[in-house]
C-alpha cells in the first residue's frame, strides 16, 4: 500500500475512534447547531438530543477535557478547531450514507436518518470512502445539505428560504430546513422534489401563505410554515 495513502488513513481511523459513540453525537449535534445559530447553549444541546441538563453539563467538561470545545458554566459551547474537525467527520459519515441509502438503495428520502444515525458510527474510512466514489463524491445529501470533505472542511450553500420570495419569481428548490420524516412526507403528498422548479403565483398577505405552480401546471397552496421550511434559489429572469 501506498504510504502517502496509508499514513492519513490510519490518522483519520484513530482520530474516530478515540470517541465514544455518544461523544460523537454530541459534536454533530454541537456542530448542527452552530451552523444555524452562530453557537450553542446547554439547553439547546439538551432540547436536540432529548437528554436531560446535568447530563448534557456533565458531556461538556469531559469533552472540553479532550480539548474538543470550550466550555464554560452559564456560557454558549463553542468547538474548538479539533472539535469542528471531528465533528464534521462524523457529519460526512451521516450524510454519505444517506445518500448512498436513497442514490443506490432507492430508500425514501424521508427514511434514511435513522438508518444513517447507526451506519455514522462504523470505523472504517475505506468503507465511506467506496461509498464516496461510488456515488461520484456527491457534493450534496438527499435533503440538499452539504457533505463535508474529507479534511472536515463544510461548505457554506447560500439559499432563501422560500418564505422569503415574492409573486411571480421563478426558484428552484434546492434543500430542506426541516429533514423530520412528517415534513418530508408531506413533500412527497406534494410531489415536491429537489431539483424542481417552481413559480409563485400568490402570496397571502394575512397569514403568508403561497400559492405555487409546479411542473406541468400543478398547482400547491403551501402554509407559511412549510415556506420556512423550503430553501431555494430565485432564477435569473
Amino acid at each position: 500500500m501506498d504510504i502517502y495513502f496509508y499514513l492519513p488513513t490510519c490518522f483519520y481511523s484513530y482520530l474516530c475512534s478515540m470517541y465514544s459513540q455518544a461523544e460523537e453525537n454530541y459534536l454533530k449535534a454541537l456542530l448542527k447547531i452552530t451552523c444555524v445559530n452562530g453557537e450553542a447553549n446547554v439547553n439547546q444541546l439538551s432540547k436536540d438530543l432529548d437528554i436531560k441538563m446535568p447530563t448534557v453539563n456533565s458531556m461538556m467538561k469531559k469533552l472540553a477535557e479532550k480539548q474538543l470545545v470550550h466550555y464554560e458554566s452559564y456560557k454558549p459551547v463553542r468547538l474548538t478547531p479539533a472539535g469542528k474537525k471531528a465533528a464534521a467527520l462524523i457529519l460526512r459519515k451521516h450524510r454519505l450514507t444517506e445518500m448512498f441509502l436513497v442514490a443506490i438503495m432507492g430508500f425514501g428520502w424521508e427514511e434514511v436518518h435513522p438508518i444513517a444515525e447507526q451506519i455514522e458510527h462504523i470505523q472504517s474510512p475505506l468503507f465511506f470512502e467506496k461509498m464516496d466514489n461510488i456515488l461520484n463524491h456527491p457534493r450534496v445529501d438527499p435533503h440538499g445539505s452539504p457533505i463535508p470533505d474529507k479534511s472536515g472542511n463544510l461548505p457554506q450553500l447560500r439559499y432563501t428560504p422560500l418564505s422569503a420570495c415574492k409573486e411571480k419569481d421563478k426558484v428552484t428548490f434546492q434543500a430542506v430546513a426541516d429533514s423530520s420524516e412528517e415534513f418530508l412526507r408531506f413533500l412527497n403528498k406534494k410531489e415536491m422534489q429537489l431539483g424542481m422548479t417552481m413559480k409563485i403565483v400568490h402570496v397571502e398577505a394575512f397569514d403568508g401563505s403561497m400559492e405555487v405552480e409546479l411542473a406541468g401546471a400543478h398547482r400547491e397552496v403551501l402554509s407559511s410554515t412549510a415556506c420556512n421550511r423550503i430553501l431555494v434559489t430565485v432564477n435569473k429572469k
